[in-house]
């Protein structure tokens, strides 16, 4: 990473420093939160360094968040992780921080942050944040607990080395985080793990998945159905990848109603890309993996409509 010298140098001129990601976070944007709080813990024990961001109850077993007041903001650095665009960032507090780092794997939505570390050829993160290390022997270092946590992103981002952007850098990383004792098989088994009541979500999608002849599909999953089977918006998580696994489905949404009545998209494709619709419905991401947000139901339709005319 080319900007890692000016990574370190800039911490090393705060006495805070608070670590950020995006909104409903997945294992790549927690387990390189988590792991880069280690890490500047143990390089730089004489200063406060904070994760913060909502809980989550999915992928808790990675770390928890601290709970800070306004003030502690005042002349910090703040870095934020694996977000794109501005409108994601969890805790709009970030505006109040003196400097700004970003560290992303997403194509750019917003450009933002005095040092702006973006290599959207990266698996995830979680890899970028071990590069930083590798980058700084005589300065940085892993721990056991910072390479579980960066391990269990880049297993989450890559779905478990099978996704496009897994490379030989990607492996060659994942086993150097293997070397310090890491615990393989509870992560793996952490990761894929899901309630009774997620397993019942997956099977009625499996019921009502759509598949349009061009190979569009999409899924609608409602409050109603949530609060039936005892869920959060965040537990569908668990059932995004699922629609892929049918050999007649290209490309697939799964649209999460929030209580708001607004609809968290998840897009994801085997071939076409669809990062570009994800930007018209105030989203982002990678070419074959994107997220974005739709108002209602109406929305919910011309993005699907929209899918149906890409792949056709």
């Amino acid at each position: 990473m080319q900007e890692a010298r000016d990574i370190y140098e800039m911490c090393q001129n705060y006495s805070t420093i608070i670590i950020q990601r995006h909104v409903n976070p997945d294992e790549d944007a927690l387990g390189s939160q988590l792991g880069l709080k280690d890490i500047l813990q143990r390089a730089f024990p004489e200063k406060r360094i904070y994760a913060v961001g909502k809980n989550s109850d999915r992928y808790g077993w990675i770390g928890t968040m601290d709970q800070i007041e306004d003030d502690v903001y005042q002349d910090a650095l703040v870095i934020i992780l694996d977000c794109g665009s501005l409108e994601r960032i969890d805790d709009e507090r970030y505006q109040k921080a003196r400097q700004i780092i970003k560290i992303d794997h997403h194509p750019a939505v917003d450009r933002y942050g005095n040092i702006q570390a973006v290599y959207p050829d990266a698996s995830s993160v979680s890899e970028l944040i071990a590069d930083l290390v590798n980058d700084l022997p005589d300065q940085l270092s892993f721990s056991k607990e910072a390479a579980s946590a960066l391990y269990a992103g880049i297993i989450g981002d890559t779905g478990r080395f099978l996704y496009p952007a897994t490379s030989q850098r990607t492996f060659e990383v994942a086993s150097q985080l293997l070397s310090y004792q890491i615990d393989l098989a509870t992560i793996g088994r952490k990761d894929e793990e899901i309630t009774p009541a997620v397993a019942k979500l997956m099977g009625n999608m499996l019921a009502h998945l759509e598949v349009d002849d061009c190979g569009a599909a999409y899924y609608i999953i409602t409050q109603d159905l949530l609060t039936s089977l005892g869920l959060k918006a965040e537990d569908a998580g668990d059932v995004v990848a699922m629609p892929g696994q049918l050999t007649t489905v290209k490309a697939w949404l799964l649209f999460v109603e929030d209580e708001t009545g607004k609809y968290r998209v998840h897009l994801r494709s085997k071939g076409p890309k669809i990062n570009q619709l994800a930007l018209k419905h105030h989203g982002g991401g990678h070419e074959l993996a994107s997220g974005a947000t739709v108002e209602d139901l109406d929305e919910v339709h011309v993005m699907i409509k929209e899918l149906k005319e890409l792949l056709q």
